[in-house]
């Protein structure tokens, strides 16, 4: 953290006074002092929007060399390089442009089925991409807002499990009338996961616990003893020698949104939703000021008068109740009963959306989509042209490396960078 913000007050309404915001907005991402008002502001903004734009790019150019040196057709044509090169070329373009175009297809629009005009072909890979974005948006949202009150959440896996546990308990064993048997699913799920998350925030709080530490203990826990409810208890399917609970009633189902033939549900509107609401508690309310100077300068907010320890257990509880959201959305959306891979890996890729879009509500739609995308188009890239599914969790890394390293987008484009890098930020609330 630095040492150097000054005390912050809100104002008589709840929110920041203009002065002290955009000081206090600078401490909290890393930005030097504005000179220029908005304007500066808006450029600092845009130049982040370019360095994550080209770290994709960037990302895509280091997949087309892995295409090009695992390809087989690549390889088995280069050992005859010198007397015909243009046969290596050509196969290294064939390997890529082949497997981006399966990526794209597989993610947002295969061309072909336009002609077909059938609307439930064309809209199957935008379907499928946003419901893949559903948690990811969840988590990483959740991911997000514990950073900016200076915690790291890595406990979005075990909030997705308990949230999961709470829903689908009330959805396959509670039986309740249309409408409300959805909305008390989703309330129990939501308070599953602010149970699980606050009880870090509450360690962190009262004891010192680091959170980090904490959240991943708690992950481990919350795996086990679903593995156990999954057992021989109220969790077990009735005849099923498998770790699988029964199925959830249709009246807690979350509806389709596209038609039952397409996996988007309505659990991407409340992410959508949820966002607004983080942006609205981060931007226009008390708490919201309250936790973004907690994380800017925990000393300088203690002296405000600033309940530091209650904001640390307020903002897990909001934490664990996003990721329990995205429980909520596997159980009652996308499988309809609890196994043990229920959280389907959204707890940890989560982190790296949060990332991607650098703790920013909106941002970490896009991010969410994104990956969401390269999850959806990854499988259809292996299925028609064999290029293995892991390239997509490469891309997924490599983007997040190049973001953690801006200068190193810089340098490679020769742009003039302003303020300082989201990984300069991680360690400040590290080393905090």
């Amino acid at each position: 953290m630095s040492e150097s913000s000054p005390p912050v007050q809100p104002d008589d309404g709840g929110t920041a006074g203009s002065a002290t915001a955009v000081a206090t907005e600078d401490a909290i991402t890393g930005a030097p002092p504005a000179r220029g008002g908005r304007g500066l502001n808006w450029l600092r903004g845009k130049n982040a929007v370019v360095v994550t734009a080209l770290a994709f790019v960037l990302a895509l150019v280091v997949g087309a060399v892995l295409i090009i040196v695992t390809n087989t057709a690549v390889i088995n044509a280069s050992k005859y390089f010198f007397q015909q090169p243009s046969d290596t070329f050509s196969a290294a373009w064939q390997a890529v442009s082949s497997a981006y175009s399966a990526l794209f297809e597989g993610a947002i629009l295969n061309p072909s089925s336009l002609s077909s005009g059938n609307l439930t072909e064309i809209l199957a890979p935008i379907s499928q991409t946003l419901a893949n974005a559903t948690p990811l948006i969840l988590v990483g949202l959740s991911v997000g807002l514990a950073f900016r009150a200076g915690l790291f959440n890595i406990g979005g896996q075990g909030q997705i499990i308990i949230g999961a546990c709470f829903a689908g308990y009330v959805g396959f064993h509670w039986h309740l009338p249309v409408v409300v048997h959805l909305l008390v699913a989703l309330v129990a799920g939501v308070v599953g996961g602010a149970i699980w998350g606050g009880l870090a925030g509450w360690l962190k709080a009262k004891r010192g616990a680091h959170e980090v530490i904490t959240t991943i203990m708690l992950n481990y826990i919350a795996f086990y003893f679903l593995v156990f409810l999954l057992g021989e208890t109220w969790f077990k399917r009735p005849g099923s020698n498998q770790a699988i609970s029964p199925l959830v009633d249709s009246n807690a189902q979350l509806p389709h949104l596209l038609g039952s033939s397409l996996p988007v549900h309505a659990g991407l509107l409340l992410a959508l939703g949820a966002a607004a609401g983080v942006s609205w508690l981060l931007k226009r309310s008390k708490l919201g000021f309250e936790l973004r100077a907690v994380g800017a300068n925990q000393a300088a907010a203690q002296t405000a008068g600033m309940r530091v320890q209650r904001t640390y257990t307020v903002v897990m509880l909001i934490a664990g109740g996003l990721s329990g959201l995205a429980g909520c959305s596997q159980v009652l959306g996308t499988n309809y009963s609890i196994t043990t891979d229920v959280d389907g890996g959204a707890g940890f890729t989560g982190i790296t959306v949060a990332l991607l879009g650098r703790a920013n509500p909106w941002g970490t739609v896009l991010a969410g989509v994104l990956f969401g995308g390269l999850t959806a188009g990854g499988t259809v890239m292996q299925v028609q042209t064999g290029t293995s599914i892991d390239l997509v969790t490469v891309l997924q890394a490599v983007i997040v490396l190049f973001i953690a390293a801006p200068a190193l987008v810089t340098a490679v484009f020769r742009l003039k960078s302003t303020g300082s890098s989201f990984s300069q930020q991680l360690a400040k609330g590290w080393n905090g």
